[in-house]
């Protein structure tokens, strides 16, 4: 019975090892898609911030001649090109350490803008799991308020 137990014992020897190599590739890859992931979030919510502020600079790109008065109040009326100047300006300022920003499309309607703005993410860490990078877009919307 002794000898059976032995025979047993030195069959399983290595395999500890070859399950732990396996649960430490899990682990590793693991570890890189949630820095991953957690990197693009971080990513798409600055670009959001840039969207924001090139929206809101966008609303408020009229000049005063383009104020109208309907009796009580006044209401500013949006031009698409500047609406598309301010909203350009903005992003290149507020970029920051973006890669790629660019303005896709800025839009205004009668009192409100509406601007696109996209950027190139790379991952931390590339590997065969996760791709080399890829395009965010996200588009904001900022109402013009003319206060009398």
């Amino acid at each position: 019975m002794t000898r059976a137990l032995r025979r047993l014992v030195r069959e399983e020897e290595g395999s500890t090892l070859l399950l732990t190599l396996g649960f430490l590739a899990l682990a590793l890859s693991l570890v890189i898609a949630v820095a991953a992931a957690t990197s693009l979030l971080i990513e798409r919510r600055r670009l959001f911030t840039v969207a924001d502020g090139a929206a809101l600079a966008a609303a408020e790109a009229f000049a005063l001649e383009q104020v109208r008065f309907d009796g009580a109040s006044a209401t500013p009326e949006l031009a698409d090109a500047a609406v598309d100047a301010a909203a350009a300006d903005w992003a290149a300022r507020a970029a920051g350490g973006l890669a790629d920003v660019q303005v896709e499309g800025a839009s205004a309607d009668a009192r409100s803008a509406s601007v696109t703005v996209s950027s190139a993410w790379r991952p931390p860490v590339v590997s065969l799991l996760l791709p080399e990078g890829m395009r965010l877009d996200v588009t904001s919307t900022a109402r013009a308020v003319f206060i009398d």
